[in-house]
């Protein structure tokens, strides 16, 4: 392994002169005796002892300068880090999911499982037992071991500057520069700021940090395909692409670069007319397992983990399907419903497409159109979702005392609003959003409507019965036929503008599509006197089924985090201000008595690793432009570690960073911190690479200048250093640090 390797660092620009050679002493003999040392050799054993010294520093340094490394990122992750005790930033989130973890209460996120179980798992460990509601800017109760949470996130932060070592060694980074890309890491403000809270960010870096490495290593292994040692870090690649993308789906970015890697490589391979057809084959095998397979399975393993630890009822059911909701403890959902649905029974209905809520109405009309009574979905508990089953216009009116009669496959209905009396209603005007179809809305009451009030319902499955002539709590898929206009009810993923406070827009489809489960609702919950109760928990659901479910569901809500432009939110930036460092972000009130604390980079790092993306763009237009006039001055190798070792970080940087560009969402300050990784391995390339001559050349010239950028790096982070381990006292005297305006370090 590279770990394992001499402390000269792998690189192209290594001479003679810069092999390390061990000193033997020579025990030549003379005719089987041995020669006596002369006083001059005596002289240079009695030197021996400081120059060995040097050698074992030399042989040892890929051990002895990470441990260096990470014992100061521990102390700038978590010195002082329990000075605060107030629940600050995003800990009022992620501390309370946490919480449910150890409550075992089903809630809702737009993020994967992984790192809120590890959230849970350090309130696990510190004594917690879940019952802080982690309110932002509330004090901590005395009982609640808030350091210890916080101190085991910041590991994962401390962690990630060794990782940064090995990576650096692994593209080949002469040593001078593998130290200043980790020193880059662990002085970087932002990083260890944002490590010394109970945050989701650190181990979103540490993970693709990890993931970073794992190719890294991988590639340097192509020479040895098919041996252990491949296997494992092809494997371990997979496992923490797994993982990255269990923690954030920005994960899926570092997931892209991987693929982008292993496409051009089974590409080369392609080309290899040399290769066995049965080689290539199972190098296309191993990676489909390893790199597809193995992360798949880590990725829908943290979501088992998550359903079977949050068995009880909880604020996020609603997000979930009926049944699945049935099947928790505690749980309202099917509890004392009776089976068999009938007319005068009150029920919500529940649409069964991924990520799909309750139908809804309220009394807020549309602005444009027919302007009558909003229809939405929703996926919160609210008497504003209930409904009643009532007959169509052209049958009897609905008699309390006359027998129950039930409605079933092909029955004509009204569905009534329970608060308003009035009914689900379509016709021919275009739906808000969706201007295709048509627009759903209550209108008129039990006496004013007319046929466009009708709907005829198509079972699609009973999970119960074959009986299709009645409908069943929970268990009965059936589909809602406008009886005039011939569409069908539908509820998709469109979210309304603030106008229909952000709800699911309800549409009526022209197209008959029976497999559009968007189209499919269920009874979700029913009351009636006149029923005897029935047991909801009586039929599961599968995995799979809530697995993708709950995934569209996040989907659906993260692509609804979009700015409101009725509100302002001075925490929210742009993409553009990230890499020049324009802006900064306060994580906490800025009252003089509260410990604050600034989310802000390190402008050495921040400056420097953006320039050097120019500057390697420069470089590859430069060799490019010389390349296609004949001149051959680059080394084959040479080319190798231009592709490997800058390309692929430029390539990292470009598919963590342009996303955001095109992003509808609110975005911050911390969307640019996995992109940051990729832009500061580029500048430690650029640099490694300006600097050869002066390795060749002069030694000390070249320690000279890295002494230079040593100095300048964590120079900064000392003179920022208030910032991450907090700011006590009135924050005018920290008015030094405030370079421009947009740092709002100082009011």
């Amino acid at each position: 392994m590279a770990f394992e390797q001499g402390g000269q660092a792998t690189g192209i620009a290594q001479d003679g002169h810069n092999l390390r050679r061990r000193i033997v002493p020579d025990h030549s003999t003379s005719n089987g005796r041995a020669t006596q040392a002369s006083p001059e050799e005596d002289k240079k054993k009695s030197q021996k002892p400081s120059t060995s010294l040097l050698q074992i520093l030399d042989e040892w340094e890929f051990l002895i300068a990470p441990l260096l490394f990470t014992l100061v990122s521990f102390f700038t992750r978590m010195y002082k880090i329990g000075l605060s005790n107030i629940v600050t930033w995003d800990e009022a989130h992620f501390g309370k999911f946490g919480s449910h973890y150890l409550k075992r209460e089903f809630y809702f996120d737009v993020h994967p499982p992984l790192g809120k179980m590890l959230v849970g798992l350090s309130g696990h460990l510190a004594g917690y037992n879940g019952s802080f509601e982690f309110k932002s800017g509330e004090t901590y109760p005395e009982e609640l071991n808030y350091t210890f949470m916080r101190l085991f996130n910041s590991a994962f932060g401390a962690l990630c500057v060794p990782l940064a070592y090995f990576t650096a060694r692994e593209l080949n980074f002469r040593r001078s520069t593998v130290w200043l890309v980790t020193l880059m890491v662990l002085c970087e403000n932002s990083y260890a700021t944002i490590s010394r809270f109970i945050l989701l960010d650190s181990m979103l870096l540490f993970f693709t940090f990890t993931t970073v490495l794992c190719w890294s290593r991988f590639h340097s292994l192509q020479k040895q395909s098919f041996s252990p040692e491949w296997f494992f870090w092809l494997f371990l690649s997979g496992i923490s692409i797994g993982c990255v993308t269990s923690v954030k789906w920005v994960g899926l970015f570092c997931t892209a670069l991987v693929g982008l890697y292993t496409a051009e490589d089974l590409w080369n391979k392609f080309g290899d007319l040399k290769m066995p057809k049965t080689t290539l084959a199972s190098h296309l095998v191993a990676r489909v397992v390893g790199l597809i397979v193995i992360p798949l399975l880590v990725y829908m393993f943290s979501f088992w983990v998550h359903f079977l630890v949050l068995e009880n009822s909880g604020p996020g059911d609603a997000q979930m399907s009926s049944l699945f909701q049935a099947n928790l403890r505690g749980t309202e959902v099917g509890k004392d419903s009776p089976l068999e649905v009938a007319y005068g029974s009150r029920a919500t209905i529940k649409n069964m497409g991924y990520g799909g809520g309750l139908l809804h109405s309220h009394v807020q009309t549309y602005p444009e159109g027919s302007q009558q009574q909003q229809v939405t979905c929703y996926h919160h508990k609210d008497a504003n979702n209930d409904w009643f089953f009532y007959p169509n216009r052209n049958e009897p009116l609905y008699d309390a005392e006359a027998p129950l009669a039930y409605p079933g496959d092909k029955s004509v209905l009204r569905l009534i609003h329970s608060q308003t009396g009035r009914n689900l209603h379509s016709h021919a005007v275009s739906a808000p959003i969706t201007k295709g179809d048509y627009e759903v809305s209550s209108y008129g009451n039990t006496t004013v409507g007319d046929e466009k009030d009708h709907w005829t319902v198509e079972v699609v499955s009973d999970a119960a019965s074959r009986d299709r002539t009645k409908l069943r709590t929970l268990t009965t898929a059936f589909r809602l036929k406008h009886t005039s206009l011939g569409c069908y009810l539908r509820a998709g993923t469109v979210n309304l503008p603030q106008w229909g406070f952000k709800q699911i827009e309800v549409t009526c489809v022209k197209s008959n599509n029976p497999r559009d489960v968007y189209t499919h609702w269920n009874v979700e919950a029913h009351w009636n006197e006149r029923l005897p109760a029935g047991d909801p928990g009586s039929y599961k659901s599968p995995f799979i089924r809530d697995f993708i479910h709950l995934n569209v569901a996040m989907m659906t809500s993260n692509n609804a985090l979009v700015p409101d432009p009725d509100k302002q939110d001075d925490l929210a930036s742009q993409f553009w201000q990230w890499p020049i460092l324009h802006v900064g972000l306060r994580m906490c009130g800025w009252d003089d008595k509260i410990v604050k604390y600034f989310l802000l980079g390190n402008p050495a790092v921040y400056w420097g690793s953006t320039l050097c993306l120019f500057v390697f763009a420069g470089m590859l237009v430069w060799y490019l432009i010389r390349w296609q006039r004949g001149y051959e001055e680059l080394k084959p190798a040479e080319i190798d570690h231009i592709h490997y070792g800058g390309l692929y970080p430029v390539a990292g940087w470009f598919l963590h960073y342009l996303p955001f560009v095109a992003m509808a969402r609110v975005t911050y300050v911390h969307h640019y911190y996995p992109a940051l990784y990729f832009a500061i391995l580029t500048e430690g390339f650029v640099i490694d690479w300006v600097t050869r001559p002066l390795a060749r050349k002069d030694r000390r010239m070249e320690w000279a200048v890295y002494g230079v950028l040593y100095g300048v790096v964590a120079g900064l982070f000392v003179l920022f250093r208030a910032i991450v381990f907090g700011m006590e006292g009135r924050n005018q005297q920290w008015n030094h640090l405030k370079w421009f305006d947009r740092w709002r370090i100082t009011d």
